[in-house]
């Protein structure tokens, strides 16, 4: 019992001594850490880290073995590797900044301009008209919705445009003799911002086999950014949409409608609270269509 006492008196010594700013230096780390963690999601990253312990554990094994040889080796590769595995993981670390340097700070919101709902509410229904009548000829199609991290490497792989959007344009950009029709439209702020746009392909090893090249391309493009991607398959004519990596599939007009005004204008209450995505995409997996798993 004396013990207890002992340890918790430290503890009430130690916590005494904790300033404001050694709250904030934790907090930090935690986030950091937290971060680090959430780019290792991916397998080939995990398996990286892996590599890096028991290279770690080898060197501490040297050290304390006193293999003097073998820690010489392992003590001077460590001077390269973090040059290394910044290499190994740019794909991720660019990401992080991406996601870092696109995010708007709400202070500079104020004197930004107002965002045009009216003109998103426009794009949303010219989007749907469009796909309907797409689905309905079994065009192929691939519209990506920007959100907060910019896909600018994406509009310079295609042709910038500055346009309106309408259905009457989208039916002509991806008409099947037309020379843009292989590649995506990316929208911004409710406007056409490029076409004919190269998307990232998806690395994900358990989509199911009857998901072709757009839809793969499709959901690539979810994975590496916050965009929303609307998708139409020119074998089936089905209409489907990416959002974080995850394909909704089967969708109605209506469905489609709903889904894209839920993700793309939010409600004040979800912006206050700084919520990317809301819980409509989630509630429509148990509700219409197929997953991306094809079952």
């Amino acid at each position: 019992m004396d013990k207890l006492v002992s340890v918790v008196e430290n503890v009430g010594r130690y916590l005494l001594l904790i300033r404001p700013m050694d709250l904030v230096d934790m907090a930090i780390i935690a986030y950091l850490v937290y971060r680090l963690l959430k780019m290792v999601k991916s397998k080939r990253a995990e398996n990286i880290l892996k590599g890096v312990a028991i290279f770690l554990l080898a060197l501490w094994l040297s050290q304390v073995l006193q293999l003097n040889a073998i820690h010489y080796l392992l003590s001077h590769i460590v001077e390269f590797g973090v040059l290394a595995l910044i290499i190994v993981f740019q794909p991720e670390i660019r990401q992080l900044l991406e996601n870092l340097g696109s995010r708007n700070i709400r202070i500079l919101r104020i004197f930004g301009p107002e965002e045009r709902s009216s003109e998103l509410e426009q794009a949303i229904n010219q989007t749907v008209i469009a796909c309907t009548d797409m689905s309905r000829t079994k065009t192929g199609v691939l519209i990506v919705f920007e959100r907060k991290i910019l896909l600018d490497d994406m509009v310079r792989s295609g042709t910038t445009l500055d346009a309106a959007v309408s259905s009457e344009l989208l039916k002509n950009i991806f008409f099947v003799k037309a020379p843009m029709h292989d590649g995506a439209v990316i929208i911004r702020n409710g406007r056409i911002l490029g076409a004919g746009c190269m998307l990232p392909l998806s690395q994900n090893t358990n989509l199911s086999r009857d998901l072709g090249m757009r839809h793969r391309a499709g959901i690539g493009m979810s994975e590496n950014s916050d965009a929303v991607v609307v998708i139409v398959s020119e074998e089936t004519g089905s209409i489907s949409v990416a959002v974080g990596g995850m394909l909704k599939r089967h969708l109605m007009p209506e469905t489609l409608g709903k889904l894209l005004r839920n993700e793309l204008m939010p409600s004040a209450e979800e912006e206050q609270a700084d919520k990317p995505r809301t819980g409509w995409f989630s509630l429509l997996q148990g509700k219409e269509g197929r997953s991306q798993d094809g079952k």
